[in-house]
């Protein structure tokens, strides 16, 4: 099922917030790791399932939603220039000419597919024109991120890292799937 919500149809929401429930079930039983190298590159938002879903009485609790053409909402991940243990983390929704893109540090803990994240820099642009490019007070100063604890930082746990696809669960229980921005 997240195959087929990855490859472009669009089956109801449902069926895929089950799959996402069932693939992260599975992930944590099989206690499957991920590397980093499997969530580098651009990721666009394919479909969402913000209120915290859940299994009750074996039904999926909660619904979700596709992403409207209009917005596109993708998700980067890239090494760091100076330090090649971290990450650079973009977050950026387009509508229409217009971008807003929050950046920030990463680090990526396998032993949960735990990725941790802190924006520290907001742009508005229009087209290639930049507007506004302003530094963010992050959870943590720069130089800390390192070091910072992992439960003070928004995080994704993720639990499907496919070629096409990634799927993750966020630090405020909504599930996410996303699909590779170069394929759609």
């Amino acid at each position: 099922m997240l195959q087929v919500a990855a490859s472009g149809a669009k089956p109801e929401a449902k069926p895929v917030t089950a799959a996402l429930l069932a693939a992260e079930r599975q992930t944590k039983q099989q206690r499957r790791r991920f590397s980093p190298e499997a969530l580098l590159g651009t990721w666009r938002l394919r479909f969402s399932a913000p209120k915290k879903p859940a299994y009750k009485s074996g039904q999926p609790t909660g619904s979700g939603f596709y992403m409207p053409g209009i917005a596109v909402a993708t998700l980067s991940f890239s090494r760091d220039r100076d330090a090649a243990d971290q990450l650079t983390i973009q977050n950026q929704l387009r509508v229409g000419p217009l971008k807003l893109r929050f950046t920030g540090p990463a680090k990526f803990l396998s032993k949960k597919n735990l990725l941790a994240f802190d924006f520290v820099r907001l742009q508005l642009l229009v087209g290639s024109l930049t507007l506004i490019n302003l530094p963010l007070r992050g959870k943590t100063a720069q130089d800390d991120f390192a070091t910072t604890a992992v439960g003070k930082l928004p995080f994704f746990a993720f639990f499907a890292a496919a070629e096409d696809y990634i799927a993750a669960r966020g630090r405020g229980g909504g599930l996410a799937l996303w699909v590779k921005a170069d394929n759609h």
